[in-house]
């Protein structure tokens, strides 16, 4: 028996492949321990409104997670327990907002639901976001009285994106690039035998990774990320805040990205290439100027809605203008956006092997080692390790540091030396 007998765990922010192998087997490993395990459905949406009068109700707010209902789950695409982006924490971008009674109410309420499940742990997965929330809970249940219940919050690392410290690789980034990748490989036929072009908007909000590894999957013409926005291709823009100061930000220059778009094009045709496929990383959309940005609305998180910017069908536009501009000629430039598909597509071998060890590191954290405020990490040979939160965040500001792809590193020159010199 262990001192901890009933963990939550609990799934937030976007969806990735083998999802289902890091909650199977992190229960599994749990369950045969002799601990109880909670599966709270849909992230901390069904937690952050907590009120003690309404108790939580079983298959509605969470699911008994049994052996019998973990059978073959663990290789199944989707979310067994669902997920959603509410952050209990957004008020709270401070140490000291976590003594403040109205700003860290909502993980307060986190807590009381948790507590009436008679929880003695939580292990939470998602994105930087979700380890923000996690650092959050586990930094306010410090701020409790000394005879209040800790519990243990244990961070599991999820994005599609790649883009995060303290793992080399997090899980469902190569079954989503291996998805867009095929798509790509797809298009670039279609492509060819009409002597098009497509505009491929793949998905990637800070950094470039999952651009960078379908394109190099998929045989692209040429990838753009927010890390190539450096020279020649950035600007800067000043605007006047609510409070009068003058915010300087980073963006596009939208001209010389589109003259190295048609460079390329030009290129490719000097050696009878009149076809091909451009993919950029949607998070370019987050440096367009701010005459684009007016209006568009962001979620809990300050992110903008980068899907109702459509920035690949826009630049397929400025691209179709500037080609003809050059060249004196047309073409036909579809834009298209990539990336919702892959988030619950079939995990692969790797995958499924690497979301099965961070399952069993968060075992590993709990009852083994007894640890609290780390997030698991998997590197080599599938080695487990455990990173204190405060190596990930900020102790400030409370945020976390993205990992970009480095500029002229290794893997961003693999990228660029497939294609053609201009």
């Amino acid at each position: 028996m262990t001192a901890i007998q009933r963990v939550a765990i609990l799934f937030a922010g976007g969806p990735a492949p083998a999802a289902n192998s890091v909650i199977s087997s992190a229960a599994f490993t749990l369950l045969n321990a002799g601990v109880e395990v909670f599966g709270i459905k849909h992230g901390y949406s069904n937690l952050i409104d907590f009120e003690s009068t309404k108790p939580l109700i079983e298959g509605q707010q969470y699911l008994n997670l049994t052996l019998n209902r973990l059978e073959f789950a663990r290789t199944e695409p989707g979310i067994m327990i669902g997920t959603a982006r509410s952050n209990p924490g957004k008020g709270v971008s401070s140490p000291e907002h976590l003594f403040d009674a109205e700003k860290s109410a909502p993980l307060h309420r986190v807590y009381l639901a948790l507590r009436s499940l008679d929880v003695d742990a939580l292990i939470s997965i998602g994105g930087d976001d979700t380890l923000k929330t996690a650092n959050k809970m586990k930094l306010y249940q410090d701020t409790l009285p000394a005879d209040h219940v800790r519990m243990p919050v244990i961070h599991l690392p999820k994005t599609i994106d790649n883009d995060y410290e303290g793992i080399d690789f997090t899980f469902g980034y190569f079954s989503a690039a291996e998805t867009l990748a095929n798509e790509i490989r797809n298009l670039n036929r279609d492509a060819a035998a009409a002597q098009a072009y497509f505009v491929c908007e793949a998905m990637g909000r800070s950094a470039g990774w999952l651009a960078y590894g379908a394109s190099i999957a998929g045989d692209a013409s040429m990838v753009l990320s927010v890390e190539d926005i450096v020279g020649p291709l950035q600007n800067t823009e000043s605007s006047t805040q609510a409070d009068g100061t003058t915010k300087i930000r980073k963006v596009m220059n939208l001209k010389a990205v589109v003259d190295k778009m048609v460079a390329t094009m030009v290129a490719r045709e000097r050696v009878g290439r009149n076809y091909g496929v451009i993919v950029i990383a949607e998070g370019l959309a987050e440096y367009l100027p701010n005459s684009y940005l007016d209006g568009i609305t962001r979620d809990d998180h300050g992110h903008i809605a980068i899907a109702n910017i459509a920035i690949g069908k826009a630049l397929a536009t400025m691209l179709s203008e500037a080609y003809k501009t050059k060249t004196g000629k047309s073409r036909k430039i579809n834009g298209v956006q990539l990336g919702y598909e892959s988030r619950c597509c079939v995990p692969t071998a790797f995958d499924v092997m690497l979301g099965s060890q961070i399952g069993v590191g968060a075992f590993r954290a709990l009852i083994e080692e007894k640890l609290n405020g780390v997030m698991v990490s998997v590197g080599g040979q599938f080695n487990i390790s455990f990173v204190p939160f405060e190596k990930l965040v900020n102790p400030e500001t409370l945020v976390t540091k993205v990992r970009f792809i480095e500029t002229g590193s290794d893997f961003h020159r693999m990228a660029k030396l497939l294609e053609l010199p201009t």
